[in-house]
């Protein structure tokens, strides 16, 4: 049986996914906060802070932030939740280099640290951290459920995994003027932007085969994790997820 979400790659059918993730977002890291903040007007900082709340009520001091990027959602994590230590691993060397450019000009280089790594395969402890993030980077695994077994791994009992992914809205008129924006306006204006044809083509293609919702609590079950919370956003344009172990 196929991994769900692995058949949507952002280049080509054939080949790694994996490689091809890397190599696309090392192609649109230069420009990816700006069409983060432009494609969701802002509205994707408010889901950020709405997840990294979820938190608060373990206090977590050691965070490991799992598919990085360039590292907006860690250095919030900072800023609300105050923890010791904050590790974010990524498969692009482009978006961590953005990454360690706010790091440092921030001066936060104490409390945060980034490694290039594999989703797939985290090289850290069993349960090292009191709790795991992941912001819009789930439907980037090649295998989901291999990546939420790691996730569950190095938590440690009692710790949580926030999960903060975009979905697909069911409801009308909602529904299609999602469809619209989406799959029409966004891949147009990420091509004129990032200079990249298929990487805003693979975003919205990669969301509609997402296995959003219940679908997505149930995997985060098998993975072991004992209650997930499914807490849809802006008329479900994106979700938050609240696992525990």
């Amino acid at each position: 049986m196929t991994a769900p979400n692995s058949t949507v790659k952002p280049y080509s059918a054939d080949g790694n996914k994996k490689e091809q993730v890397a190599d696309m977002f090392n192609n649109i890291s230069s420009t990816y906060d700006m069409l983060n903040r432009f494609m969701t007007m802002g509205i994707d900082i408010i889901w950020r802070r709405k997840a990294i709340r979820s938190l608060r009520v373990i206090k977590p001091q050691h965070i490991l932030d799992v598919a990085t990027g360039t590292g907006d959602f860690a250095i919030e994590s900072i800023k609300l939740l105050h923890p010791k230590k904050i590790i974010g691993i990524d498969i692009s060397e482009g978006m961590l280099s953005v990454a360690k450019e706010k790091i440092k000009k921030k001066a936060l280089t104490a409390q945060f640290e980034v490694m290039l790594g594999d989703s797939e395969n985290l090289p850290f402890e069993d349960g090292d951290f009191d709790a795991v993030t992941v912001a819009f980077g789930v439907r980037n695994f090649e295998n989901l459920q291999k990546g939420l077994d790691e996730i569950n791994r190095v938590i440690r009992p009692g710790g949580k995994a926030i999960v903060l992914e975009l979905s697909n809205p069911t409801a009308f008129p909602i529904k299609q003027l999602f469809h619209f924006y989406f799959h029409k306006f966004t891949p147009a204006l990420g091509r004129l932007i990032s200079k990249d044809k298929r990487a805003y083509s693979y975003l919205p293609e990669s969301v509609a085969q997402f296995p959003s919702g219940k679908a997505f609590a149930e995997m985060m079950q098998k993975a072991g994790f004992t209650e997930t919370k499914v807490r849809p956003q802006t008329f479900g344009f994106c979700t938050i997820y609240e696992a525990t172990k």
